[in-house]
């Protein structure tokens, strides 16, 4: 049984892996993305939104995004508005101090497809304080930017490090009150 599933799993993978192959050539990288005419002011637009929401001013974050901003990750099915990203934010003032980001950004153009546009990168580490314990933890953010404005961005960090600094455990499913394990 093993070996069928083995044999089955592979066959269709090696089917996906030729078909794809098959129906689309790779492009080279000056055929995806071009320099971004707006480099700097696109940089500064998702670097001073980062910075607003992290010091708690939520009034000129809001100027720095369009009002149909939304925000995905860190999960695949995460996703925010604006006005959530906004009440979520309230939540972390109240528990956390001395909020902190460090960042490095860089910035391209997507010439065509589902991401087209300017893209801005950025990647650092956020740390805070909360019950005396401090948090530390790198993230990552892709902000596509339109007139000057945020568009949507999307958000990768690891929630299980975040919760394991502050105390929590990961406990296998089935594994709750067994003993000498």
């Amino acid at each position: 049984m093993k070996t069928t599933n083995l044999f089955l799993s592979v066959t269709l993978l090696v089917a996906t892996l030729c078909s794809f192959s098959n129906s689309s050539r790779a492009q080279s990288y000056k055929e995806t993305v071009a320099e971004n005419p707006n480099a700097d002011r696109d940089i500064k637009v998702v670097t001073d939104y980062i910075q607003a929401i992290v010091s708690g001013n939520q009034d000129k974050a809001r100027s720095l995004a369009l009002p149909n901003y939304k925000n995905y990750g860190p999960s695949l099915t995460d996703s925010t508005t604006l006005n959530q990203d906004m009440e979520i934010w309230q939540q972390n003032y109240k528990t956390q101090q001395n909020r902190r980001v460090t960042a490095v950004a860089n910035t391209f153009r997507v010439k065509e497809g589902p991401f087209t546009g300017d893209w801005v990168s950025v990647w650092g580490d956020y740390s805070f304080t909360q019950n005396g314990k401090k948090i530390t933890f790198p993230y990552h953010i892709q902000a596509q930017v339109r007139e000057g404005k945020l568009v949507r961005s999307r958000i990768y960090y690891d929630r299980l490090s975040v919760a394991q600094q502050q105390g929590y455990q990961l406990t296998p499913v089935g594994s709750a009150g067994k003993k000498g394990e």
